[in-house]
């Protein structure tokens, strides 16, 4: 199992990274967020980290966007991101899963799931920001993450970019001639999905060289209403945001407009 997640987890730990908040505050090229460190605790005693990211312009909304990022590198390497997503006027709230950054702990499917239900916990219940304003967004393995945590807790929205169906079908993908019945690590997010009834937002691109183009529309196929699916032409799986431009931003930022004007679920 150690050597599956090896396969599946790439973490940089800190001092890898960019940690630096107040040389990031002075970054030119756009309005920089006001960072902030947060520790938190997950149910099994590992104590993680991440970073509360809020607009300073005064068009910002009361929206929260709980990003669980992809299997490599930290969540410093997602600064330019942050700065997109804080652009549109919402906060974000994004986290180490355990054996990444300053997260204590090593990473696993199991971990991963008590950890984004530990993020999920930090938000509602330490910073009281209602379920209603969260919106929770999982990139590649952060997808597995995302839907999991989503299947069980009722946030405003989803945002799901470059997500695959399962593991043992991106294991067919890189290794064709190994059993499936092999494969110990599952992050079913196909039987998963069933259960998110909040309104889904699915990116991909024809052109991700890491997870099959297919595996995402198969994903939101299977997905209940309401839904809709963002085609990001030419985008690589690590550069979808800059080859998708403005109207990257503008999907992303109607879809967030949506769940604003839309009523509140009972």
């Amino acid at each position: 199992m150690g050597f599956e997640d090896g396969l599946i987890f790439f973490p940089a730990k800190y001092p890898e990274g960019d940690w630096d908040l107040e040389r990031l505050a002075r970054l030119p090229g756009g309005e920089n967020p006001a960072i902030e460190d947060a520790f938190f605790e997950t149910s099994d005693g590992v104590k993680l980290h991440g970073w509360h990211c809020v607009p300073r312009g005064a068009a910002a909304s009361d929206q929260v966007l709980l990003w669980f990022h992809g299997n490599a590198g930290n969540l410093s390497d997602r600064y330019d991101m942050i700065r997109g997503f804080t652009a549109l006027g919402v906060s974000v709230f994004i986290m180490d899963y355990r054996g990444y950054g300053r997260s204590e702990g090593a990473p696993s499917e199991k971990g991963i799931y008590l950890d984004a239900r530990a993020a999920w916990r930090h938000l509602t219940e330490e910073r009281n920001i209602p379920a209603s304003r969260i919106v929770i967004f999982g990139k590649s393995l952060g997808g597995a993450a995302a839907v999991d945590l989503a299947s069980n807790v009722r946030p405003m929205g989803v945002i799901l970019q470059s997500a695959f169906t399962s593991v043992p079908d991106m294991a067919q993908v890189v290794f064709p001639f190994l059993p499936r019945f092999l494969v110990r690590t599952k992050m079913d997010n196909l039987s998963k999905i069933a259960r998110v009834g909040a309104p889904k937002l699915f990116i991909h691109s024809p052109g991700d060289e890491v997870v099959p183009f297919r595996l995402g529309q198969k994903l939101y196929e299977t997905a209940p209403a309401p839904k809709l699916f963002y085609e990001v032409p030419r985008a690589r799986h690590n550069d979808t945001y800059l080859a998708g431009g403005p109207a990257y931003w503008r999907v992303i930022g109607d879809f967030l407009a949506s769940l604003r004007a839309a009523p509140a679920a009972p």
